[in-house]
């Protein structure tokens, strides 16, 4: 069966709302993305996933539990979102304040993760991955998240920054088997909200 990796951001938390940094803390969800967690189970029963492995983060665990897949998830803590360091609970804005340059994809989290040690982990997580077979869901966090979507086509971790993963988003990462099974993000950061027309 051809391996197809449905990549998962949690829902809503408060944080995320206001932009915050959110590495370590066990931010829960807000009463919006636990709804948003239910919507993307009512797209996920359509497929039959062979695997299903959770962030040991609590955001992640209950957008896993509310999409209705807790029973069969795997606790995996190498999907656990970035170590920002000093930066965490911080804002974009509020960073910048102090080191206008900065960008987490290149400099990492001071006191926390480098890049090098996101891919790392990414990279594990992805050789795991590649011994399985069939519909896989992974439910894990916005940062993490994109380096692994680049991580599994070979793109370094600076480029991550060109990819956007929205809060209770649907990615779908697989391989090309017409082109020697080369691997492609073939759908990336959908959500319901995706196709509403521009107000």
């Amino acid at each position: 069966m051809q391996q197809r990796l449905y990549l998962i951001r949690h829902g809503q938390t408060e944080w995320s709302l206001n932009g915050r940094h959110t590495g370590s803390s066990d931010i829960p969800l807000t009463t919006q993305g636990e709804d948003q967690a239910r919507r993307l189970g009512e797209q996920l029963c359509l497929v039959r996933f062979a695997h299903v492995f959770t962030s040991p983060l609590r955001r992640a665990r209950e957008t896993c539990e509310l999409a209705g897949l807790v029973a069969s998830a795997q606790v995996d803590a190498d999907l656990r979102e970035w170590d920002y360091g000093e930066q965490e609970g911080l804002t974009s804005r509020e960073i910048h304040a102090v080191r206008p340059a900065w960008n987490l994809f290149r400099d990492g989290g001071s006191g926390g993760e480098s890049p090098t040690q996101v891919a790392g982990r990414a990279d594990r997580v992805i050789e795991r991955l590649r011994r399985l077979e069939g519909n896989i869901a992974i439910f894990s966090h916005g940062h993490f998240g994109r380096v692994l979507g680049v991580r599994w086509i070979g793109w370094s971790v600076q480029q991550a920054q060109h990819l956007l993963l929205d809060t209770a988003s649907i990615s779908t990462l697989g391989l090309d088997d017409k082109h020697a099974n080369t691997p492609v993000l073939a759908v990336w950061n959908y959500t319901n909200d995706a196709l509403r027309a521009e107000p």
